[in-house]
């Protein structure tokens, strides 16, 4: 990246043969510490300098960093049936949140395009079990991720992690050198013991 700009410069406090502060020039520095800029900014010429090695492209690492501040879905966590389920029939679980998402980021003058995915879910069946698939699931009869549970009341939940590629100013599209994770809402549902009772029809 090339500027035409007019270069100014400014004595800095070094430390001396002495060991004394003092500037390249041997000018007083009032025991400043080494590195304390001194004295008015003086203005050398003008021209066209390459300036970037001052501000390189965002780097795979800067990106990620941005990457994990993004504000992501946090999709919500559905089971089948609604409402209170039964033992011996499985719960099923899905979600029906967006699964991609694409972001324009200003990174030091830079324009940076982010598209993230969502690649894995992973839902807390809130018995101690962990179901992680690459799908969001579906709701029956095309469904993918199920349950069966003891009798009790049961919270689940669903983390999504998420991975993504990126542009700078329009460039080669590289992979973000990471993941992040976002955490749905919890739901809460009773399943209940269904027992069988023999009773007289003529009654």
């Amino acid at each position: 990246m090339i500027r035409d700009l007019v270069i100014e410069q400014r004595r800095l406090a070094i430390t001396g043969p002495d060991g004394a502060t003092t500037t390249v020039d041997g000018l007083p520095t009032n025991g400043a510490p080494v590195g304390t800029p001194l004295g008015p900014w003086i203005q050398g010429a003008r021209g066209c300098v390459d300036i970037t090695a001052l501000n390189p492209p965002p780097s795979p690492g800067e990106v990620f960093r941005y990457f994990q501040t993004l504000p992501l879905p946090q999709l919500p966590t559905r089971q089948q049936p609604p409402g209170n389920a039964l033992v011996g029939l499985p719960v099923v679980f899905y979600t029906d949140g967006p699964t991609t998402q694409t972001f324009t980021l200003d990174i030091r003058g830079f324009t940076v395009d982010i598209a993230a995915t969502a690649s894995s879910f992973t839902w807390h069946t809130g018995d101690g079990t962990d179901l992680t698939s690459t799908t969001p699931g579906a709701p029956y009869p095309r469904h993918t991720i199920s349950h069966d549970y003891a009798g009790g009341s049961w919270t689940a939940s669903l983390t999504t992690t998420w991975s993504a590629s990126f542009s700078v100013d329009g460039g080669l599209e590289l992979p973000v050198p990471g993941t992040t994770t976002t955490e749905g809402l919890p739901v809460t549902f009773t399943v209940l013991q269904a027992r069988p009772v023999l009773t007289n029809p003529y009654d």
